[in-house]
């Protein structure tokens, strides 16, 4: 299964499986001191159509964030989060959001891991990734979830409406 990983953010962290080939990075959508806030959404959204056009998901799984530090963050994770909603309804390729904790859990067996844990855990479940921050490395740890509990002949099923 083709899945896409996504740690959403002004930088997100992204990893995907194509044929069972890893390929993980974070990609920045600060904006510049001349552009306007929705900018970074029309980058965000010309990154996720160019990521699935390459990878051809049959499944996207998000990071799902439900407490934000700022008001800020939180209005930018919506927008983000309804992009990837919004492409995955019309393309009609699955999605899912996995919990802060599940993720982490996953990873290192503390539901309340630093970041640091994170990219530690990311290194050793992936050494053949360069693991430059913790958005990658939360991606990876998506992408490793979805593997083992999602990626599964009963999931793929239900995915796919296909329940009985």
């Amino acid at each position: 299964m083709n899945i896409i990983a996504l740690d959403l953010g002004s930088t997100t962290g992204w990893a995907s499986r194509v044929d069972g080939v890893v390929d993980s990075g974070s990609i920045s959508f600060a904006l510049t001191r001349f552009e306007g806030r929705g900018m970074q959404y029309l980058k965000f959204k010309r990154f996720l159509a160019q990521i699935c056009s390459t990878v051809k998901p049959e499944l996207i799984a998000v990071e799902e964030v439900r407490r934000h530090l700022g008001v800020d963050a939180a209005h930018a994770y919506g927008g983000y989060l309804s992009h990837v909603g919004a492409y995955c309804e019309e393309a009609g390729i699955p999605h899912t959001g996995i919990p802060v904790g599940t993720i982490k859990k996953h990873a290192t067996g503390k539901g309340n891991a630093n970041k640091e844990a994170m990219v530690e855990a990311a290194s050793v479940a992936y050494p053949d990734q360069q693991v430059v921050d913790d958005n990658q490395a939360d991606a990876l740890m998506i992408l490793s979830y979805s593997i083992k509990e999602i990626a599964t002949p009963a999931w793929a099923n239900i995915l796919n409406g296909c329940d009985k």
